[in-house]
């Protein structure tokens, strides 16, 4: 698997602050402790792109990173605030919100969920929002590798059904595991696919 062309651009706590939106962008978001910053550094090859931590809540801002010069990927904090007081949880509940809301090249949001785990009630309360505010996202399991097959099968069932009961339809699904970098060439198969259409992409 080929180690595709990453760099850090810049953090904020502002999305006025964000680099001018010339590509396309696609954020990644979920509970701390998902596995985010390890599926992102599995996504681009690059192992310490984004930081990981034993600590949940470690990424406390809007990262971008510009990869192959065509596309932005943006790591968000995570929206189950570990261990932060009710006034910064506030904080930070603004930043991303006003991020995914107005965020004008925002072309998809990927949704990070632990696989091993039953639908979480702050997942689905997120994931609702998203839909209330018809921003795009595509749910992505992460950890498969933790699980059998078998496991895995029925976890991701459980997960459809449950959804089912709220909605007519479900988001496009990803199974992935960082370790192993399974889901990997999926999700940038499916992020090339909407960087086609983006009125954003260069040489449109």
């Amino acid at each position: 698997m080929a180690q595709i062309n990453a760099k850090f651009v810049t953090s904020n706590t502002d999305f006025k602050n964000c680099p001018p939106a010339r590509f396309p962008e696609f954020a990644f978001i979920g509970r701390s402790n998902v596995g985010k910053s390890s599926l992102i550094n599995s996504l681009t090859f690059h192992k310490g792109l984004a930081k990981t931590s034993q600590t949940p809540g470690k990424t406390q801002l809007i990262n971008h990173f510009i990869i192959d010069e065509k596309w932005y990927l943006v790591d968000l904090p995570g929206y189950g605030f570990a261990k932060v007081s009710k006034e910064k949880r506030k904080e930070f509940e603004k930043m991303i919100f006003d991020y995914l809301i107005h965020r004008e090249n925002l072309t998809c949001l990927f949704v990070l969920v632990d696989i091993r785990l039953k639908p979480q009630a702050v997942d689905i309360e997120f994931m609702s929002r998203m839909v209330e505010d018809e921003i795009p996202f595509y749910l992505v399991f992460t950890k498969a590798d933790k699980l059998s097959q078998k496991q895995v099968n029925e976890s991701v069932d459980l997960y459809k059904n449950f959804l089912l009961e709220m909605w007519d339809e479900l988001p496009p699904l990803f199974i992935t595991s960082a370790e192993k970098h399974v889901g990997r060439e999926d999700i940038l198969k499916s992020i090339d696919e909407l960087i086609q259409t983006s009125p954003y992409r260069i040489g449109k």
